[in-house]
């Protein structure tokens, strides 16, 4: 199947995308950037972390999508005194029959809200990350598989650090995307006074999709065709954020460690989704540059010196995409 052909198909099988944002627009003001990134994670698998000051409807958007779609959904929220079991279930004790049967956890569901992720201790933290990467549950002793359609959507609060645990850069590393949720516009904040000051708001959405369709969605994104210039871009572009000096030696002191392998994956696959997106059957540059932010900016591990001088992943990732030639 060529590109043309491939671009009419996923138009004919990609109405649902624009049904489901059409229906979330009814409940979430603005955001439009922050339901792209949820759908690509949708289309590749890919889990995705949300940080931002409360009160962005972080939260409220992740909800509307799971309400858009014909999916279950459980929203976990993560406090200092959660217990792994809490989160994946446990075994219990029936007297009767002296035997114990599993009790599976709220984990068990397609679309998983893991609310304030940085508010629970390390072990849970652990026990989050099998059921992320390896889509399954060890329970006792006995190993339990996730649903096909199996995504965690978790946010954090940048400015509140107290009683919270910073996540592991092996947690870090299982995002697909780190997406910074900002401020609304005037304009979008007035249409959210005029809709949400009211003693009832509208914060429900109705099902337009069944979760087949995105499944099916999956198997035309791995079609997607991607040339091997693009590859190499991709490619150039993580290896840049491993040996800075390469693309500039005023980086080199301010990285830590660059991205790992997986930053290059999940750029491949977060492009090909966003050509889905938009219609295409191919990637093009532009799909892998207005990915970059949100794929990298977690996996890069900035100095103490950048730290000091207040230098973010973001400007290092904008150097990195000056520099690195596009195909």
């Amino acid at each position: 199947m060529d590109t043309n052909q491939l671009g009419e198909k996923i138009q004919q099988q990609s109405t649902w995308v624009q049904a489901v944002k059409q229906e979330m627009a009814r409940v979430v003001v603005g955001q439009s950037e922050l339901v792209d990134r949820l759908l690509i994670g949708l289309l590749t698998n890919g889990h995705v972390l949300l940080e931002g000051v409360p009160g962005l409807a972080k939260t409220l958007t992740v909800n509307s999508l799971a309400g858009a779609l014909s999916a279950e959904f459980q929203r976990i929220q993560f406090t200092p005194d959660l217990l792994p079991a809490d989160l994946l279930g446990t075994l219990i004790f029936n007297p009767q029959t002296n035997e114990f049967s599993p009790k599976l956890g709220p984990i068990f569901s397609n679309l998983i809200l893991a609310d304030e992720i940085n508010r629970a201790p390390a072990k849970v933290q652990s026990a989050l990350l099998e059921a992320m990467q390896e889509r399954q549950v060890t329970i006792g002793d006995k190993t339990y598989r996730l649903p096909d359609l199996f995504l965690v959507l978790a946010t954090q609060n940048p400015i509140d650090q107290e009683g919270t645990y910073q996540l592991p850069e092996a947690q870090m590393d299982r995002f697909l995307f780190k997406v910074m949720v900002d401020y609304p516009t005037p304009e979008e904040e007035r249409v959210i006074l005029d809709r949400m000051a009211t003693s009832a708001p509208k914060t429900k959405t109705t099902p337009v999709v069944d979760p087949a369709k995105v499944l099916e969605a999956r198997e035309l994104v791995n079609m997607i065709y991607i040339d091997d210039g693009v590859k190499d871009y991709i490619v150039r572009i993580i290896h840049g954020t491993r040996f800075s000096e390469q693309v500039d030696p005023a980086l080199k002191p301010l990285i830590r460690a660059g991205s790992s392998p997986r930053g290059t994956i999940n750029l491949t696959l977060a492009a090909k989704a966003a050509a889905f997106l938009d219609g295409r059957g191919y990637v093009v540059p532009q799909d892998v540059k207005d990915l970059a932010f949100d794929v990298m900016r977690h996996r890069i591990l900035l100095s103490y010196e950048a730290e000091a001088e207040e230098i973010s992943a973001e400007t290092i990732i904008a150097t990195i995409l000056d520099r690195t030639p596009v195909p």
